[in-house]
């Protein structure tokens, strides 16, 4: 294997290369057996670009078909893509892409300037990282055949990291139709190097190899995503070496763990957390120190190692020790919210929440998403926790669909639970979280928090190309948050990483190539 990326989130993302040798250990060959990998539902459900729709399976396949003009690595480091290199002004106002000559979509049509206009132009601004981009474009021009110039009328942060989010999509195909309704989003044609084959509805979605892959071809001839929708029926069939990857229950990691043929990837994603949120709008919830205090609450340790069968690590900061530069030092959880019950009884007496006869000092609805089986027992756990201090509880789990209906739309909760996305920069994936969503968009800040400071902050992050400057107004904006405290992260987790077995392919690296090529990070919470 000569070029390895990890995956990340989205178009940003592409990682390694197919390159797998084509021999299994009972020196079968690739015709003998496909690559195999088990997912959870119909991926038709909601189609299989991820430039229109979020979600697993839009970026499994897309990460598959398509190509970005540049490969954002799940430890942010970008290397060329569809670009072969680039520059960007010292003004930070214009980005000089120069392309591959010689590549060819799927269909045998080449790939052109012509397409990357199109794209930035067409695709781009419906695009949700894009579309933060698209608003700053002045104009996209084509100076000789492979090379295009981005015009900026304001500079822009994530510049770099939101074009690797984006994956190219053909003019010819797209150009004069519904970009969102048009059929190639079943049936994509990319520059990648598998392409689509079939598909059977309810059963399963067949790629096979690109020969004319501009990197080098993938030695996998033919990759088949069959659903299995039960989660123990995924479970014993690749611990069984029946197929070659799926993502598991983290329950089931121990029993990976001692199987010698098994291994859940630690890479191929970007970070993703287990997050929880306050409904501010609620009568005991309005105050910040009681928010403080109920997120005092929760020992975060005993989640990561129950709820996520130790293989989470508890969050002290709201950004992740993979992005340094944006950590913010002076924000320490475990220093300013220790689980003192004595202290965070006193706050809620303060309040004026004191305890009823019976104990109880109100009552709060928990939601969250049911198939998010590490989040569920996070809330069980968290239900039990809040009873200690007067805190009643009612849960509810909910579908994905109805999850973001109640809380973006309906703001119909009191505390949720999710798990989610760190995105492929802090701008475009934690700062959303934050600040003030006061139309109430999806994916967004659903608390009712709206926080001038917040604002400006993360306002200052996106206007500046500079690193250190973008650095300090992500860490005031988190000084600010841990104040509030009304989105917080709860844990760092990797248990929705896949997990692959090497039976089928003993020596060989098909499982780990295939599975860390493909983004695992959704753009919505639904996950």
């Amino acid at each position: 294997m000569t070029r390895t990326r990890r995956g990340g989130m989205l178009a940003a993302l592409m990682a390694s290369l197919l390159v797998a040798s084509a021999c299994s250990g009972g020196g079968g060959t690739q015709s003998d057996r496909p690559y195999v990998y088990a997912v959870n539902g119909d991926p038709m459900s909601v189609g299989l670009n991820a430039q229109f729709v979020g979600g697993t399976y839009p970026i499994l396949f897309s990460s598959q078909i398509m190509d970005p003009l540049i490969f954002l690595s799940d430890d942010y480091e970008l290397s060329p893509g569809l670009a072969e290199r680039w520059e960007v002004s010292a003004d930070g106002l214009d980005l000089t892409l120069h392309l591959r000559s010689g590549v060819t979509w799927h269909d045998g049509e080449p790939f052109t300037a012509e397409d990357v206009k199109f794209n930035f132009e067409e695709i781009v601004p419906i695009q949700t990282y894009g579309a933060l981009l698209a608003e700053r474009i002045e104009s996209v021009e084509i100076t000789d055949p492979t090379t295009v110039a981005v015009h900026l009328t304001t500079p822009f942060g994530p510049l770099l990291e939101t074009v690797a989010s984006q994956f190219m999509l053909p003019k010819h195909i797209y150009e004069g139709t519904d970009y969102v309704t048009n059929q190639a989003n079943k049936e994509p044609i990319g520059t990648g190097p598998m392409m689509f084959d079939s598909y059977t509805s309810g059963q399963e979605v067949v790629l096979t190899r690109n020969p004319d892959y501009w990197g080098e071809v993938s030695q996998v001839d033919r990759a088949v995503y069959t659903v299995m929708q039960d989660p123990n029926t995924r479970a014993e069939a690749l611990l069984a070496g029946e197929i070659d990857g799926a993502v598991l229950d983290p329950s089931q990691q121990d029993r990976v763990s001692a199987n010698e043929n098994t291994q859940l990837l630690d890479h191929g994603m970007f970070p993703q957390m287990i997050t929880m949120m306050f409904n501010s709008q609620n009568e005991y919830l309005a105050d910040p120190a009681v928010r403080a205090a109920l997120y005092s609450v929760f020992d975060r340790d005993a989640f990561a190692e129950t709820a996520m069968s130790g293989i989470g690590t508890p969050a002290t900061g709201f950004v992740p020790p993979e992005i340094e530069w944006a950590v913010n030092p002076e924000v320490d959880f475990d220093e300013d919210f220790p689980r003192d019950l004595d202290a965070i009884n006193r706050t809620l007496d303060e309040a004026g929440f004191a305890r009823g006869p019976d104990g109880t000092r109100f009552t709060l609805r928990i939601l969250y998403i049911f198939t998010l089986t590490e989040v569920v027992k996070t809330v069980e756990m968290a239900q039990s926790m809040l009873e200690e201090v007067g805190i009643a509880t009612e849960i509810k789990g909910t579908g994905g669909a109805e999850y973001s209906q109640r809380i973006y739309a309906d703001a119909d909760f009191d505390l949720a639970f999710v798990r989610s996305s760190i995105g492929p920069d802090p701008s475009l994936g934690i700062s959303t979280w934050y600040e003030c969503n006061e139309e109430r968009a999806t994916g967004s800040n659903p608390t009712g928090v709206c926080d001038p400071e917040i604002d400006a902050a993360a306002a200052a992050a996106l206007d500046t190309g500079d690193r250190a400057e973008r650095a300090e107004a992500l860490k005031r904006m988190q000084a600010r948050a841990e104040e509030l405290m009304f989105y917080v992260p709860l844990a760092w987790f990797n248990g929705a990483f896949p997990t692959i077995s090497n039976v089928r392919w003993q020596g060989q690296d098909a499982p780990r190539v295939m599975a860390e090529r493909v983004p695992w990070s959704a753009m919505t919470p639904a996950g």
